[in-house]
């Protein structure tokens, strides 16, 4: 199994792998990466390399180096001032992660987590003031009398050997809450400013899918809140009748992956159903068009709603899948260990198994290259660590923590 590739060698040991062979390319230069058929052949793209754009090589091999195994399902991670990685399981347990690869007793203080389906322990994310305060803060799926729905707590983190959170608060939580195992979205950016995005998503069942659209409900939905929960002044929706003032944009499916590009702003990758995996740049109010627009169509084979892929008043994604990469986590890469790889933005694939990477240019991807490619696992976060190497999470039963730096 390819798996099989990244067995760590011991618990308490930082485990070496072969590098594996180049990663995938096109067929001829400026062929698109994906040979796959679309599911939708009659959709068109809005515009020119909004899908199948030009194939890159940046020549960049990886050599892989487990440094944490047998973790179950993780999903997020984030560095610690100290180069120590907090890592979240699904099942409910935040880790710490010693720089030579020791796993700590799981932190304790956590509130009850919904485990069931995609819902669990999802990202973690620092207190921009974490220097001063030691503040972290956590997404999670959060049941409450047979239904449940995506939260965000956040705690005073005390390290040491039996690391806990103390004077935790949930700070924001979706309504309405549903009878679902799926799309709880649970990326967690914060902004310059110090106000923090949380993306969620629209459940994956019908009554969820609708509220996508209705600005009285956080599903399908990009959050904006400040760090002790309370509602920017700024918010689009703030004065608007009826609306949740914490919503910053709507019409979202499942949003798996958030970063800041080095301008500050926010960019988001969402899930599709089968085709439609979108790249998006979330602005103030803007509706992004799950379910009335998409690309792709339902796992059925039928039309998603009309069958349509564009319609006034709602966005256009700035790229889209079809097939499916399944993406979850991204980061913007602009360390100098891999200088072939400068100003790419870097996403994780659940599907494909691998990290994609689109170069964009005045807003639009020009390229697009498949990295990693033999990796082994479903790569569910990406981070770039204080020492330049890009370092990834594998969605599994006996999940990963990998860093990878240039083959020499």
């Amino acid at each position: 199994m390819r798996s099989s590739l990244l067995t760590a060698s011991a618990a308490l040991a930082v485990a070496l792998v072969a590098c594996g062979p180049a990663p995938a390319q096109p067929g001829q230069a400026g062929a698109p990466v994906e040979t796959r058929p679309p599911n939708a052949p009659e959709q068109k793209p809005a515009f020119p390399n909004q899908t199948r754009a030009p194939g890159l090589s940046s020549g960049v091999i990886g050599q892989y180096q487990v440094l944490a195994s047998g973790l179950d399902h993780p999903w997020g991670m984030t560095f610690l001032p100290s180069g120590e990685l907090l890592v979240t399981e699904r099942a409910g347990r935040l880790r710490v992660l010693s720089k030579d690869g020791k796993l700590s007793p799981a932190v304790a203080g956590l509130p009850a987590v919904f485990a069931s389906g995609q819902g669990g322990l999802l990202d973690v994310a620092l207190d921009p003031a974490y220097a001063t305060n030691n503040l972290v803060y956590w997404s999670y799926a959060e049941a409450e009398g047979g239904v449940n729905g995506t939260a965000v707590a956040r705690g005073k983190l005390v390290l040491g050997a039996a690391p806990k959170l103390e004077n935790v608060q949930v700070i924001w939580r979706q309504a309405p809450k549903m009878d679902s195992a799926l799309h709880f979205g649970g990326r967690l950016v914060f902004a310059r400013d110090g106000k923090l995005f949380i993306t969620t998503g629209e459940r994956s069942i019908l009554p969820g899918r609708v509220q996508a659209q209705n600005l009285d409900a956080t599903l399908g939905k990009v959050i904006r809140i400040n760090a002790d929960g309370s509602i920017p002044a700024d918010n689009p929706f703030v004065k608007t009748p009826g609306a949740k003032p914490e919503i910053w944009s709507l019409g979202h499916r499942n949003i798996q992956a958030a970063a800041l590009d080095p301008m500050g702003r926010l960019w988001t990758v969402e899930h599709g159903a089968r085709g439609g995996d979108e790249l998006n740049h979330p602005e103030p109010g803007k509706n992004y068009g799950w379910a009335v627009i998409t690309y792709g169509e339902e796992y059925s084979g039928k039309p998603i709603g009309d069958g349509i892929t564009q319609k006034d008043g709602f966005e256009q994604p700035v790229y889209y899948w079809d097939p499916v990469i399944a993406p979850s986590g991204m980061t913007f890469y602009e360390a100098n260990l891999f200088p072939a790889l400068k100003g790419s933005l870097l996403i994780g694939s659940l599907r494909e198994q691998h990290v994609d990477r689109l170069v964009l240019k005045d807003g639009k991807v020009v390229g697009e290259e498949r990295l990693f490619t033999d990796i082994g696992g479903r790569v569910r976060d990406v981070k770039v660590g204080p020492d330049g190497a890009i370092y990834v999470v594998t969605d599994d039963d006996d999940g990963k923590v990998i860093r990878i730096t240039p083959k020499p």
